[in-house]
C-alpha cells in the first residue's frame, strides 16, 4: 500500500475550488501540486478514482466535514481500545487533527485479547474483527506520535492476515474446524475485501494456509470482488433492506474504496456503495429505514435507534433529531475516515426530499422451491445448480434448503468438512435424515419446501410510500403462507421510535428481560408464515394464512410449531394519541397519522417486567389477533395537523373492510378513503377502484428520481440540482450538480 493511502485522511474539502463537473473517468481538475510542479492525476491513480470531494454533484463538502466534527466529538467522550473500531475511531481523530492527543500506548496485543482469540479460533464474524483491522493496520502505521501504534500490535494485525483462511475450500491444516459462515451476501463481500487488502498489503508473503503469495491472494480475489459487485446492480441486494447487513456491505465496500491500491477496484468500490446509499435513502423517514426486509431481528427492529445502520444514516442524511446511538459505530467511524469516497448529491436528496411518494423496486433471484423434482433444473442466468463453483452465489441467497442446489450442497459438504462446522448442524441433521441420498434429500426438500426452505431470500418485490410525516412500506405477494426466519413484511412509520408492523410468531413470548432475546424464527423475529401483501400508495393489506401446519410434516411441526394467533406491534409509550374503534387502532404522533384494522378481535398483551422485557415501556405494546394464525391485517396511514386526527379516524370508519372465509382462503373489500375502493384475496388479484394492479415484475428501481429496468446495469438519477450516473459494465461513474 502506498504511503499516501496509509497515512493521508484530509481533514478539509479536495478540489473544491472546481468548478466543472467531475467523472470517475474525466480528468478531476484542478491539477494537484506535488513538490516543485504540477502533475495530471492519472485515471489508474486510486486516490482520484473518484469524484474529488467536494466537486459538483457530491455532497456539500462543509456539511460533510461538519458531520465529521460533530461525530467524533461525541465518539471520543469515551474510549474503547479494546475494539478496533475504537482504536480507529481515536486515530481518525488524531489524523485530522494534529493538536489531538489520546492514551495510544493503552493500545497493547494483551489489550485485544479477545479479537485475537475469535480470529485465531477460526470462530464466526471474525472477519468482521479482520475488517476494521485493516483500518487499524492503515491509521496505526505511522505519521505522528498519535497515530504510530506500538509495533508489536502492528506485527499482531499482521499475523493474522497471513494466517487467516479466507475461503470454505480453502486447505484445513490438521482438520480444523472453521465455523467463519462464509456464504451469506455480506460475509462473501467482506472475506474478499480481506483477501484482497491483505495480498494487496503483503505481496511477497507466503500465505500457511494456501501456500499462495500474497500477490496470489490479491489476484484470486480480485475478479471475485467485481462480480459481486456486478451481481448487486443486475439483481440488488439479496438480503433486500436488512438494517443489519446493510451495514456490512456499506463498511468492506468503504474500507476497498479508501485502503485499495487499485483506481478500478476504488471506482468499482465507490459504485457499488452508491447502491448500498440508494437502497436505504429511498426509504428514510426522520432517520428510520422503513422498508420490509430480508433479514432482520427484534434487536433492530423494534426501534430504529436499534437499527445497525442507523448511526451511517443519521451521519449522511442527517434526517433525525434522535442522537447518535453508538461511540464505535461501524459505520460513522470509518466515513470519519473516508477521504475519497463522498455521497452523490442526489441520493442525499432522496432521503431528504419533501413527499417523494411512491418507491417500487425489485430485489434477488426467483427460484421455484416447488416446482418438479428433475435431474436437470435449469438455472436462471447460467448460474448452474449443478456447478460446486455457485455454492456461494446460492448460499448467499440462503438456498440451504432449495432442493435444486442439494447435490453440491452435499457434495461440497462432504468434501471440505462442513457438516462439522457447529453452524451447519441442522444441515448435516437434514442430510443424515434422508441417508445422505441426494435423491431422498431432492424430493423431502421439495415436499417440505414451505417450511425447511425457511432462509431462502428468493425474489423480493417491494413498494413504499414515503410521505413528509409517515411512510408504509411492504414486500409484494413474498412466499405467501412459507415461514421466514428473518423475514420482515411490513412497516408503517412516523420516526425512529415510532412504527408498527404486525408478525406470525413461531415461538411463544420468550421469559427474559433481555430485550434483545427472541429465538430465530422467534416471537418478533422472522414470520411463522409470510402474509400476501398489496400496498397503494397510503393504504396495504396483510392475508395472514399458513400453507403449513401440523398435517404436512409430523417431524418438522415438533420442531416449528407456530403459533395460532398474529400480532402487531404498537408501541403505545411513542405515540402522542392511541384510540381504538372496533376492530381499528389509531395512532399520531405528530403530524403522522397509522390506522390499523384486524379481522380477528385484538386485545393488548400485558408484560410482567420482572418477567419479560419492556425496553422501558410502561403501556401495552403487543396487540394479540387470537383465533388462529389466519387473520387479515389492513393499514392506512396519512398527514396532517394533530387537530385534524379526529376527521381522519372518521373518515376511515365510514366503510367497515368486508372478509370472507372460504376454502380458497380469504376475500377482502374495502373502501379506503384515499385510494377507493379496493378489493385483495388469497388467489385474489389486488384491485384499485376495479383496475388490477401489479404485484411482481417490478423495476430495480423505480421513484420520483428515476427508474432503473430489472438487470440493467446503468442508472441514471437526477434530482432539482444534481445527477448520477453509474454504468457497470463500463465501471464509471458521473456526478454533476450545479
Amino acid at each position: 500500500m502506498s504511503e499516501i493511502s496509509r497515512r493521508t485522511f484530509v481533514a478539509g474539502s479536495i478540489g473544491a475550488a472546481s468548478a466543472l463537473t467531475l467523472s470517475a473517468c474525466d480528468v478531476p481538475k484542478p491539477w494537484i501540486p506535488t513538490g516543485g510542479g504540477h502533475r495530471r492525476p492519472r485515471r489508474t491513480d486510486p486516490e482520484y478514482a473518484l469524484a474529488a470531494p467536494g466537486a459538483r454533484g457530491l455532497i456539500d463538502e462543509g456539511r460533510y466535514q461538519q458531520r465529521v466534527s460533530d461525530y467524533l466529538e461525541f465518539a471520543t467522550a469515551a474510549t474503547n481500545v479494546g475494539r478496533p473500531t475504537g482504536i480507529a475511531l481515536h486515530l481518525i481523530a488524531a489524523q485530522r487533527d494534529p493538536e489531538y492527543t489520546w492514551d495510544i500506548d493503552s493500545v497493547t496485543v494483551d489489550g485485544l485479547a479477545s479479537v485475537w482469540a475469535k480470529i485465531d479460533g477460526w470462530q464466526d464474524t471474525r472477519d468482521f474483527d479482520l475488517m476494521y483491522l485493516h483500518w487499524v493496520h492503515a491509521l496505526g502505521s505511522g505519521g505522528t506520535s498519535m497515530t504510530t501504534l506500538d509495533s508489536s500490535v502492528l506485527d499482531a494485525i499482521r499475523a493474522r492476515m497471513v494466517n487467516n483462511r479466507y475461503r470454505y475450500d480453502d486447505p484445513r491444516p490438521g482438520g480444523r474446524i472453521d465455523d467463519l459462515w462464509f456464504w451469506s451476501e455480506n460475509h462473501v463481500i467482506i472475506g474478499l475485501v480481506n483477501e484482497y487488502l491483505a495480498g494487496q498489503e503483503f505481496p511477497d508473503e507466503v500465505f500457511p494456509v494456501t501456500g499462495f503469495t500474497g500477490r496470489e491472494h490479491l489476484e484470486r480475489s480480485r475478479q471475485p470482488i467485481l462480480d459481486w459487485i456486478h451481481e448487486r446492480a443486475r439483481f440488488g441486494f439479496f438480503e433486500w433492506h436488512s438494517n443489519v447487513y446493510m451495514l456490512k456491505n456499506l463498511t468492506p465496500l468503504l474500507t476497498l474504496a479508501e485502503l485499495g491500491d487499485d483506481a478500478e477496484m476504488v471506482r468499482a468500490a465507490g459504485m457499488a456503495l452508491d447502491l448500498v446509499l440508494l437502497d436505504m435513502a429511498s426509504h428514510m423517514q426522520a432517520g428510520s429505514y422503513v422498508a420490509p426486509r430480508g433479514r432482520t431481528y427484534k434487536k433492530d427492529k423494534m426501534t430504529a435507534l436499534d437499527e445497525d445502520v442507523f448511526n451511517s444514516c443519521k451521519f449522511l442524511f442527517d434526517d433525525t433529531e434522535y442522537e447518535y446511538q453508538s461511540r464505535t459505530d461501524n459505520g460513522a467511524t470509518y466515513l470519519c475516515g473516508a477521504r475519497r469516497y463522498r455521497p452523490p448529491q442526489v441520493i442525499i436528496d432522496m432521503a431528504t426530499a419533501s413527499s417523494p411518494g411512491v418507491v417500487r423496486e425489485r430485489h434477488g433471484i426467483y427460484v421455484d422451491g416447488e416446482a418438479p423434482v428433475t435431474s436437470n433444473p435449469v438455472a436462471p442466468f447460467g448460474y448452474d445448480f449443478n456447478d460446486p463453483d455457485n455454492l456461494t452465489f446460492w448460499w448467499s441467497q440462503g438456498a440451504l434448503g432449495l432442493w435444486q442446489v442439494a447435490g453440491i450442497s452435499l457434495s461440497e459438504a462432504e468434501e471440505h468438512g462442513l457438516f462439522d462446522v457447529p453452524s451447519l448442524a441442522e444441515v448435516r441433521l437434514l442430510a443424515d435424515l434422508n441417508g445422505r441420498d441426494p435423491d431422498r434429500i431432492r424430493a423431502w426438500e421439495q415436499a417440505n419446501h414451505d417450511i425447511i426452505n425457511f432462509g431462502f431470500l428468493s425474489e423480493a418485490n417491494t413498494y413504499a410510500w414515503r410521505g413528509d410525516a409517515v411512510s408504509l412500506a411492504s414486500v409484494i405477494d413474498h412466499r405467501f403462507g412459507e415461514m421466514r426466519d428473518q423475514g420482515h413484511s411490513w412497516t408503517a412509520g412516523i420516526d425512529a421510535e415510532a412504527l408498527i408492523f404486525t408478525t406470525h410468531p413461531l415461538i411463544g413470548l420468550p421469559e427474559s428481560t433481555n430485550w434483545a432475546d427472541d429465538g430465530e424464527p422467534g416471537y418478533w423475529t422472522g414470520e411463522a408464515s409470510m402474509p400476501r401483501c398489496a400496498q397503494h400508495e397510503r393504504t396495504a393489506i396483510h392475508i395472514y394464512d399458513p400453507s403449513w401446519d401440523e398435517n404436512t410434516d409430523a417431524l418438522l411441526w415438533s420442531i416449528f410449531n407456530y403459533r395460532d394467533y398474529t400480532h402487531a406491534y404498537v408501541p403505545q409509550d411513542r405515540f402522542d394519541e392511541v384510540t381504538q374503534s372496533g376492530h381499528w387502532t389509531f395512532v399520531r404522533k405528530g403530524n403522522g397519522y397509522i390506522g390499523l384494522w384486524s379481522w380477528r378481535s385484538t386485545r393488548w398483551r400485558v408484560y410482567d417486567p420482572a418477567v419479560h422485557a419492556t425496553d422501558g415501556m410502561v403501556q401495552p405494546f403487543d396487540l394479540l389477533a387470537e383465533g388462529g394464525p389466519d387473520n387479515v391485517w389492513i393499514v392506512e396511514v396519512g398527514e396532517g395537523p394533530p387537530a385534524d386526527f379526529a376527521a381522519w379516524q372518521a373518515s376511515i370508519l365510514a366503510q367497515e373492510p368486508m372478509v370472507d372465509r372460504g376454502d380458497d382462503g380469504f376475500s377482502v373489500r374495502w373502501t379506503s378513503p384515499t385510494a377507493g375502493a379496493l378489493g385483495f384475496g388469497s388467489i385474489e388479484p389486488f384491485t384499485v377502484e376495479g383496475v388490477e394492479q401489479e404485484l411482481a415484475d417490478f423495476p430495480r428501481h423505480e421513484s420520483a428520481f428515476g427508474t432503473v429496468e430489472r438487470l440493467s446495469t446503468r442508472y441514471r438519477l437526477r434530482a432539482r440540482r444534481a445527477r448520477l450516473t453509474l454504468d457497470f459494465d463500463r465501471l464509471r461513474r458521473r456526478v454533476w450538480g450545479r
